[in-house]
């Protein structure tokens, strides 16, 4: 409260307080954009937003992570500028609002995160879904939680120029305390799974690799994969890369990279029916195989991971207790996430960073996560 006065002065409207999630993909990646089945949740780590309502068509918008000033004036066109950085991800949404005839209302709002910036875990989405919900907030409207996630998405594809699948909206937007979310990326069917996994712990590991490369190497992977079904399309009658069998794709797809992508696509489908149903019979050895090979699927088919990934991944399975880790989101850098039994966390957490920082020279950052709601005032 004393910051957000200290950057915006006093003024008449009481500040109010939001928080949006970060999300962790338990498996399921890259399959987003073409049809498949993924299982995010939302975590306790995230981006809280206080807000002051204005009497005027000013939004302001400051962040506790950068020093770049966002201003903007609501009766002016809203265009994507290089130079506004982070702030072209809530500009994006607030630029969309406004096409849909919202009466939005101008604010100061004050951004801070517990999110490692960059790291794969939905920073991004975040900041976008907190945006539309604040705003739809103030100007009274009741919140279409999955419209909102739709609107956000198209901001990231449009205003941005990252053509991500609608996972990380859907999972900030809709997470559940307790649950993972079984969403169906084409028709958008979901369902909340209880994500009780017994004395294990969600543990997400921060390699602290910068991820220069993931939005252009990401936009790269969705057009090989638009590539791969219009050669399938050619013959068989599917809507996506994930309706295809993989008879059809080994046969239409003969180009070696298109065809190791498209395979990819193929079994991570697989693995995550399989780690659905492993969760859902208390099944870890199987949900941990599940996990083990969608890694190796995303390293060597897809190609989105690195070294640190993969070192990290090989010290996480190294320790008695960890029953399955893989990669997190687009790669090229990130995150990894394990499941550890709470008796190991403590050798756990103590190996994977020596190993780590003794073959990289990187920190990594460990976190013990929980499964929370998603967006919401406090």
């Amino acid at each position: 409260m004393q910051k957000f006065n200290q950057i915006f002065g006093e003024g008449k409207h009481p500040i109010r307080t939001f928080f949006a999630p970060g999300r962790v993909n338990l498996i399921g990646d890259h399959i987003d954009y073409n049809g498949g089945m993924v299982l995010p949740a939302a975590i306790n780590l995230g981006i809280t937003a206080q807000v002051r309502e204005r009497d005027d068509d000013i939004i302001r918008m400051r962040s506790a992570m950068s020093e770049k000033r966002i201003e903007i004036d609501l009766k002016k066109a809203i265009e994507y500028s290089p130079s506004a950085g982070w702030g072209n991800y809530p500009l994006g949404v607030i630029r969309l609002l406004q096409m849909t005839k919202m009466p939005i209302k101008g604010a100061d709002i004050f951004f801070n995160s517990t999110l490692p910036i960059g790291s794969g875990l939905s920073s991004s989405a975040a900041i976008e879904v907190l945006t539309g919900y604040v705003l739809m907030t103030l100007a009274g409207f009741e919140v279409d939680r999955v419209a909102m996630a739709l609107l956000c998405q198209k901001a990231e594809n449009e205003f941005v120029g990252v053509n991500c699948g609608i996972m990380d909206q859907f999972a900030v937007a809709m997470g559940k305390a307790g649950h993972a979310i079984q969403l169906n990326c084409q028709s958008l069917d979901y369902q909340h799974i209880p994500f009780n996994i017994g004395d294990f712990k969600l543990v997400i590991i921060n390699s602290n690799k910068e991820r220069e490369l993931a939005d252009s190497k990401y936009n790269e992977r969705r057009a090989s994969c638009e590539k791969a079904l219009s050669l399938i399309k050619e013959k068989y009658d599917v809507a996506n890369l994930c309706e295809a069998e993989f008879p059809m794709i080994m046969e239409q797809v003969k180009d070696p990279v298109l065809l190791a992508r498209a395979r990819h696509v193929w079994w991570e489908n697989q693995y995550v029916h399989e780690a659905i149903e492993a969760l859902q019979d208390g099944d870890w050895q199987t949900l941990g195989e599940s996990m083990d090979a969608s890694h190796l699927s995303l390293s060597n088919d897809y190609e989105v991971s690195c070294d640190e990934l993969d070192i990290l991944v090989d010290a996480a399975r190294s320790v008695e207790g960890c029953i399955g880790a893989r990669m997190t989101g687009a790669g090229f850098g990130g995150c990894v996430v394990a499941l550890v039994h709470e008796d190991a966390l403590t050798n756990f957490t103590s190996y994977v960073k020596e190993r780590y920082q003794k073959n990289t020279n990187l920190e990594a950052d460990v976190y013990v996560c929980e499964a929370v709601e998603g967006v919401r005032e406090l």
